[in-house]
């Protein structure tokens, strides 16, 4: 029988991703951007920036390094720059002298940063061959970022907490995106937070959410955020119910702080095939359903006590989401810091401030819950007294519609 013949030699546009590959492998943290301003090079590319976004949410921050273009940092909100990240797409902008491109690095979903470079032109196999580009370059930060401490670096504008430093450790990426589902969380302030956490991990058809606050403030609140959040991996890992979960959290807690400290805690299971969402909450606010861009109700449940001391087994409240739900998740931080006047925010204003969001085109959760935060600490004044957490979910609907990935 006659065997298709495959061309296996080597084209253009794996010759430069290949030799970016083959010489990133043992090549020290610092020299990763230089290396990657020289390859760009050998496309008729200049003036390469890797931007990272810094843990505030605000700036994407030139990452130093020779070869590379080191100007000011950009902002997230009204800049090309921004755009890209916040879109996850290519900006091209034109100039005098050709075009200024920004690609959006990737891990997996999560937005790491942007890459800039300018070309005199551009074609069509320019674009693809610089998409591909940034999705390994963003490969090789997150993968180089375990071994230095170049790239924390760049992101930190502010001095931060010793607590602050084990939470950010702690954190999951903070978005993720599937066809079905998509998440995002925000911690404030970004430089000192403690207590406040949260988890996610999506395990076949089943999205597991955790969003904790732990009481106190420091080191102290840290640490037992770091035992609930450890103790919840453990029992997500070993396949237990949702009611499990909060037993060996409670468990873990009260054994290593005794009867006078708790976590608060909102647990989740959410069917991302059929929008079943399932909800143990232990002594946190409800949360909120978002439906069309307007906040329809509570998800109410039976309340159970903190983690930590010692609550009966809890009553697991049962939801079913619409296709294009959000639910949002919020610590008490939000709502209980005390405005102008001496009263707390309140969770009617929070309601108010997610529905003006809703007025305006949905723009992607994580964009969406930045827009929601910034709106929130600008009508609080800029003021956080105490952690604060939003944590988004957006339900687009089951797996039959996109079974075509795979075909």
């Amino acid at each position: 029988m006659d065997k298709e013949i495959v061309d296996r030699s080597e084209g253009f546009g794996e010759r430069l991703l290949g030799l970016l590959l083959d010489r990133a492998r043992l090549l020290p943290p610092q020299l990763v951007a230089p290396l990657v301003a020289e390859e760009v090079a050998r496309i008729g590319g200049r003036d390469v920036s890797i931007l990272l976004q810094d843990y505030a949410q605000e700036l994407l921050v030139p990452l130093p390094g020779r070869k590379l273009h080191v100007g000011r940092p950009e902002p997230i909100v009204g800049s090309p720059a921004g755009r890209a990240f916040l879109r996850v797409d290519v900006v091209e902008v034109p100039q005098a002298r050709g075009v200024r491109m920004y690609l959006p690095l990737l891990d997996g979903s999560d937005q790491v940063g942007v890459m800039a470079l300018t070309l005199d032109a551009i074609t069509d196999d320019d674009r693809r061959l610089l998409r591909r580009l940034a999705g390994l370059v963003a490969d090789m930060l997150v993968t180089k970022n375990c071994y230095t401490d170049q790239f924390f670096l760049a992101r930190r504008r502010e001095p931060m907490s010793v607590s602050a430093e084990i939470q950010w450790s702690l954190l999951p990426p903070l978005s993720m995106s599937v066809p079905q589902v998509e998440v995002a969380g925000m911690l404030e302030p970004a430089y000192r937070v403690a207590g406040d956490s949260f988890d996610y991990a999506l395990n076949d058809d089943i999205l597991h959410v955790a969003v904790i606050d732990a009481m106190g403030h420091g080191l102290d609140a840290a640490s037992m955020a770091t035992i609930a959040i450890g103790a919840y991996r453990h029992a997500r890992r070993v396949f237990v119910s949702l009611a499990e979960k909060y037993a060996f959290m409670d468990d873990a807690v009260s054994r290593q702080f005794g009867p006078d400290h708790f976590v608060t805690a909102q647990l989740m299971h959410l069917n991302i095939t059929t929008g079943e969402l399932e909800l143990v909450n232990a002594g946190h606010p409800a949360p909120l359903l978002i439906r069309d861009g307007r906040v329809v109700c509570k998800l109410e449940s039976a309340t159970t006590l903190p983690v930590g001391f010692g609550g009966e087994e809890p009553r697991i409240a049962k939801h079913l989401l619409q296709r294009g739900d959000r639910v949002l998740c919020y610590t008490d931080g939000i709502i209980e810091e005390h405005v102008t006047g001496g009263e707390p925010f309140g969770e009617e204003r929070l309601i108010r401030c997610v529905d003006r969001l809703g007025e305006e085109p949905p723009a992607g959760v994580r964009a969406d819950l930045r827009r929601l935060s910034h709106t929130l600490m600008g009508e609080r004044g800029r003021r956080t007294s105490d952690d604060a957490t939003l944590f988004m979910i957006e339900w687009h609907g089951g797996a039959a519609d996109h079974l075509a990935v795979l075909d």
